[in-house]
């Protein structure tokens, strides 16, 4: 696997190493020792998949608190997404500022530590995206900031969303107890 860190502190762009031979290509996508000699957190504790329809759909901007903070290592399996983090941890130089990543299936992943808000727009109809979690879902520690937030004013690539209504229903982060 090739590491690449990105402008935030802790995330990394993961490309997988193919080894192609004539029935296809093998390809490891997780190592613990890995992960660990470049600082990431290698717990795995539960994996999700998220199945989205149309192209447009967004979700996010999703995140929990302590102390269940999770990291998680986002993958795109089939289809394509734009994949959008916020640095929300107070003591980072880079509070605040976000990144995006294309998220092509199934040769690019990305890392994601604790203490970021996370959120994609699927470029492609049925598009399959997974992710490896470091801490369980926790509905009291679950939160959310608006995907449309003019403190950050993400430019999401597609007008025409496809957003849920618990999505629509977050507060800025401007106006939010940043506790909550």
């Amino acid at each position: 696997m090739i590491f690449t860190e990105t402008k935030l502190k802790g995330v990394y762009i993961i490309e997988i190493e193919r080894i192609d031979e004539e029935r296809g290509f093998f390809a490891r996508t997780f190592c613990r020792k890995e992960f660990e000699s470049h600082g990431l957190n290698p717990n795995v504790v539960q994996c999700n998949i998220s199945y989205n329809k149309k192209r447009g759909t967004l979700r996010g901007m999703h995140y929990q608190i302590a102390p269940h903070e999770e990291a998680k290592l986002v993958s795109c399996i089939k289809g394509a997404i734009y994949d959008v983090i916020i640095d929300l941890r107070p003591d980072s130089s880079t509070c605040c500022q976000w990144i995006t990543v294309e998220l092509p299936a199934p040769f690019k992943m990305l890392y994601i530590p604790e203490g970021f808000a996370h959120g994609f727009q699927t470029l492609e109809d049925d598009t399959l995206v997974f992710y490896q979690m470091s801490e369980f879902y926790h509905p009291e520690s679950a939160r959310g900031i608006r995907w449309d937030d003019p403190v950050f004013a993400i430019q999401w690539p597609i007008h025409s969303r496809i957003i849920s209504d618990k999505d629509k229903s977050y507060d800025n982060w401007a106006v939010k107890d940043k506790t909550r």
